[in-house]
């Protein structure tokens, strides 16, 4: 046995043995334990979960900033991505181009690219300061540990003793002058200052409209502007094109100033040429008038017509079937036709001999013609020489007469004769 666990045994011997030793050291220990319980929590709560233990593993980055007021590291102030808490500042200090540099602490699962951003804001209105952070993405690349983004990536919040340290002495005396003021003035803030923000509530409501609208035409300006910007970018890019541009409006203008006297004699010529338009339309409107009553009838022919194309159509239905019936007519009479054929040539042959002998024919009809009506009655009673019957019914004789004047013979009396039957 040791001495150092002799010691210990003696130690333990003597609380043990001596009266009240014992309670006093447990009641010792307990409220050792409870104080560190105690602190240890204070210290969670102040730090806000902030604080990195030695076993965790961090993402470790740095930032630079043109100026960081208000940070101090160690005291749990946050890095946050999106308002969400993922790490704490852990030191600043002075990089080699005279920048803030601040040494971020992140949780590992969260990335940042190179493209990120930073912001350094104020937390509470006692300048508790938190670094923002929009984390990028790709086609940035990713941050490797210990790595620096550069301070043209980042923002910083605007101190008041900046802002009052570019004021003149005289404006520096009238902002003094309104903020004891101010302190008169808020002297019965209590009793009149709720009415008064009510009544600013309202007019804020009011002017909601206007606010917005004139954001709106910011907006547009703001567009307007960036149009104009690329326009004008554009266009200094482009001097050889606008230069060529200038010369070929300049040529343009002097080939016209060239042709000034042809275009002033087009110019003299364009009162007669306004006569004559004048001229053609009244001849259009008296065309029209014309043309008038011919639509109108026509207008009542494309009314009737529609009667006379079913007529017709059912004239044409009709023609078919004919043409239909006529078919094996035709079908027949062609063989008689291709007969015929030859005695059309013969016949044709023998027109001109014919047309002579008709010609011929007229005196012979007319001496023919008054004999005309005996021809008929003798036809009429002899229908037949050996028929008992004639037009009149049955017969028992028959009666032939000849004349010497039917025959054509002059001075002859008329041969009679009558035969029994």
């Amino acid at each position: 046995m040791t001495r150092e666990q002799s010691r210990i045994g003696k130690t333990w011997e003597r609380v043990r043995s001596e009266p009240k030793l014992g309670r006093n050291v447990l009641t010792l220990a307990v409220l050792v334990l409870l104080g560190l319980s105690v602190g240890g929590y204070i210290i969670s709560r102040q730090g806000a979960g902030t604080t990195t233990w030695p076993w965790e593993d961090r993402f470790v980055m740095r930032a630079e900033f043109d100026n960081a007021p208000a940070v101090s590291p160690g005291n749990g102030q946050e890095v946050r991505i999106a308002g969400v808490k993922v790490g704490q500042i852990d030191s600043a200090s002075v990089s080699d181009g005279g920048k803030a540099l601040l040494t971020l602490s992140i949780d590992p699962r969260y990335k940042v690219y190179d493209n990120a951003r930073t912001v350094l804001r104020p937390k509470s209105p006692l300048n508790e300061m938190y670094v923002e952070i929009d984390p990028g993405g790709p086609p940035g690349k990713e941050i490797p540990p210990d790595g620096v983004l550069p301070a043209s990536h980042s923002q910083r919040p605007i101190q008041v003793d900046e802002v009052l340290g570019h004021l003149d002495g005289n404006t520096l005396n009238a902002l003094t002058s309104l903020v004891n003021e101010s302190d008169a003035a808020l002297a019965h803030a209590p009793q009149s200052l709720a009415g008064g923000l009510s009544a600013t509530d309202r007019v804020a409501t009011d002017l909601k409209p206007v606010v917005t609208a004139l954001q709106t035409r910011k907006d547009t300006l703001a567009a307007l502007v960036t149009a104009l910007a690329r326009i004008s970018a554009s266009v200094g890019g482009n001097d050889a094109r606008l230069a060529g541009l200038a010369k070929s409006l300049q040529e343009t203008l002097g080939a016209a100033a060239d042709q000034s006297g042809p275009l002033n004699a087009s110019l003299a010529q364009l009162p007669d040429l306004t006569k004559q338009l004048n001229e053609a339309t009244s001849s259009v409107a008296g065309l029209s008038d014309q043309l008038d009553p011919t639509l109108d009838n026509l207008r009542r022919a494309s009314g009737e017509l529609p009667g006379s194309l079913s007529k017709l159509t059912a004239a044409v239905d009709r023609a078919g079937g004919l043409v239909d019936q006529a078919r094996p007519v035709v079908a027949k009479a062609k063989p008689v036709v291709e007969d015929l054929r030859p005695l059309v040539g013969d016949l044709n042959g023998a027109l001109p001999d014919l047309h002579e002998v008709t010609g011929r024919l007229n005196p012979i009809t007319a001496a023919i013609l008054p004999y005309l009506n005996d021809l008929d009655a003798f036809v009429y009673q002899t229908n037949s020489l050996t028929s008992l019957h004639d037009a009149n019914g049955g017969i028992l004789r028959g009666l032939l007469e000849v004349t010497p004047s039917s025959l054509g013979i002059p001075g002859v009396g008329p041969l009679s004769g009558q035969t029994p039957r």
